[in-house]
C-alpha cells in the first residue's frame, strides 16, 4: 500500500484591498511630490557652487535609491493585490497608472542626476553649448506647455551669452506654414536672450492656430561670441509630444 505525500496550500487573503490601493497611492504620491520638489529646487539654483552641487547630488542619489526601493516594494504588493478576486478593475488600473508614473519619475531623476554630475565635473576642452532639454506636453485646455533648456559644456568658468530662436513648422489647409514661438506664445520676450554659466530654461504655454498641423520644432542657439559654435537642431513634433527629449 503506497502512501501519497500530503500536499498543503497556503492562501494569502488580502482584506479590504481598496484600502491597500488607497494607501499605496498616497505613498507613491508623497514620493512623486518629493521628487518634483527636488527637481524644481535644482533648476532654480543655476548659480550654485561646487560644494552645494556636490551635496545636492548626494541628496539626489539618496532619493533615487529610496524611490527605486519603494517602486520595487509597491510592485510586489501590487502583484499580491492582483491575486485577490475582490479587487475591482478600476482599482487595478489605478495601481498600474501609479506605478507607471513612479517609474517615469525615477527615469527623470536619473537624467537630472547625470546632468548635475556633468556640471560638477565638466568635460575638459573648449566651451560649447547644448540643447539639453526640449519638452512639449498638451494641457487640459488643448494648448502645449513647452520647456527648452540650454546648457554649457566644457569650461564653464565664464558666462555664455546669446539668443535662442524657436520655430514651429507644419501645414495649414494643405500649405506649408512656419510660426515663430512669439507668434503662438504670450510668454516669450523677443529676442529670447540667455546669460548663464551652467544652464538656462525657457518655459511657457503655446497656443497653436486652428487647423494648423505641426510637424517639427526648430531650436537655434546663437552665442554672442564667435568662440562658441551656434546650434540649429530640428525635433519631430510627434516625438516631443510623446515625452520630450
Amino acid at each position: 500500500m503506497s502512501v501519497k505525500p500530503l500536499q498543503t496550500h497556503t492562501l494569502i487573503a488580502i482584506k479590504r484591498p481598496l484600502l491597500w490601493v488607497l494607501s499605496f497611492t498616497v505613498i507613491i504620491c508623497i514620493i512623486l511630490i518629493s521628487l518634483k520638489f527636488s527637481f524644481e529646487y535644482g533648476r532654480s539654483t543655476a548659480g550654485f557652487d561646487s560644494a552645494d552641487s556636490a551635496e545636492y547630488i548626494n541628496l539626489l542619489q539618496s532619493q533615487l535609491e529610496e524611490s527605486q526601493a519603494e517602486t520595487i516594494e509597491t510592485e510586489r504588493r501590487a502583484t499580491m493585490l492582483k491575486r485577490s478576486s475582490r479587487i475591482d478593475v478600476d482599482a487595478s488600473d489605478q495601481i498600474k497608472d501609479t506605478l507607471t508614473q513612479a517609474q517615469d519619475e525615477v527615469l527623470e531623476l536619473k537624467k537630472e542626476l547625470s546632468f548635475y554630475k556633468s556640471i560638477v565635473a565638466p568635460e575638459q576642452g573648449g566651451r560649447s553649448l547644448a540643447i539639453q532639454t526640449v519638452q512639449l506636453r498638451k494641457n487640459e485646455n488643448g494648448d502645449y506647455d513647452y520647456k527648452v533648456m540650454v546648457s554649457q559644456r566644457g569650461r564653464n568658468d565664464k558666462l555664455a551669452r546669446g539668443t535662442v530662436s524657436v520655430r514651429i513648422k507644419g501645414t495649414k489647409k494643405g500649405k506649408a506654414v512656419t510660426y515663430s514661438l512669439s507668434d503662438v506664445s504670450k510668454d516669450v520676450k523677443t529676442p529670447m536672450k540667455f546669460g548663464f554659466k551652467y544652464f538656462q530654461k525657457f518655459e511657457g504655454v503655446m497656443n497653436l492656430p486652428a487647423a494648423f498641423e505641426p510637424e517639427s520644432l526648430h531650436v537655434k542657439v546663437n552665442p554672442s561670441t564667435a568662440k562658441i559654435k551656434a546650434i540649429d537642431e530640428q525635433f519631430v513634433w510627434s516625438d516631443l509630444t510623446a515625452g520630450g527629449v
